[in-house]
């Protein structure tokens, strides 16, 4: 979002479950994400950051100026965020990523990542159906809502977990969003030791 508001931006790594003190000053909650402003003012919740930068960016809109789009973009964001997120990203990014950095423990749950397995697939049906009716999520034009489901399916796509071949719909969407110059810049990003399937940061797969 702030690449795409052509906002200045120094992004951080911050390792959560460090419980480092000079985080939790600016979120007591411990999560990301968190928006530190040049004051020193911070922001946390991806709810309340993202709508903060479309007040004070308003040039570049990433929600529709009509109040019942702008409602079905929101309810778009909780869905990726919230639901797609606790039912497909927790249980393969978490396992195969997260959950080894925090406890240092190498066998992920094997339960845990077939539950994803199973809900990704009516996710990515549900992305391609609306895909196939409005070009992008919530219509049109790209928005928050495509942000909100990109960053959750990049993170999956990182692990090599989204079943492209069978969900094709999802894939030509995700292809133009790979291809946009405000996420290219994520894709570059890897993790040290866990390199991303060779597709990742491919456009064209």
């Amino acid at each position: 979002m702030l690449a795409e508001k052509k906002l200045d931006f120094e992004p951080q790594i911050e390792k959560t479950w460090e419980r480092r003190p000079g985080f939790l000053a600016l979120n007591p909650a411990g999560l990301l994400p968190v928006l530190v402003e040049d004051g020193g003012a911070a922001l946390a919740d991806v709810t309340a950051i993202v709508e903060y930068l479309e007040e004070i960016s308003p040039e570049t809109p990433l929600l529709p100026a009509e109040p019942l789009a702008r409602a079905e973009v929101r309810r778009l964001v909780a869905w990726f965020c919230q639901k797609f997120h606790a039912e497909v990203t927790d249980h393969l990014v978490g396992e195969k990523v997260f959950r080894r950095l925090e406890s240092g423990r190498n066998e992920p749950d094997s339960r845990r990542i077939r539950t994803g397995y199973a809900h990704i697939h009516q996710h990515l049906d549900y992305l391609g159906s609306l895909t196939e009716r409005h070009g992008y999520l919530a219509g049109g034009l790209f928005t928050l809502a495509d942000i909100a489901a990109a960053a959750q399916i990049s993170a999956v796509d990182y692990v090599g977990d989204v079943p492209w071949d069978a969900h094709a719909p999802a894939k030509d969407w995700y292809a133009r969003v790979k291809s946009r110059p405000s996420f290219r810049v994520l894709l570059a990003d890897h993790l040290p030791g866990l390199p991303p399937p060779r597709h990742y940061a491919d456009p064209d797969f």
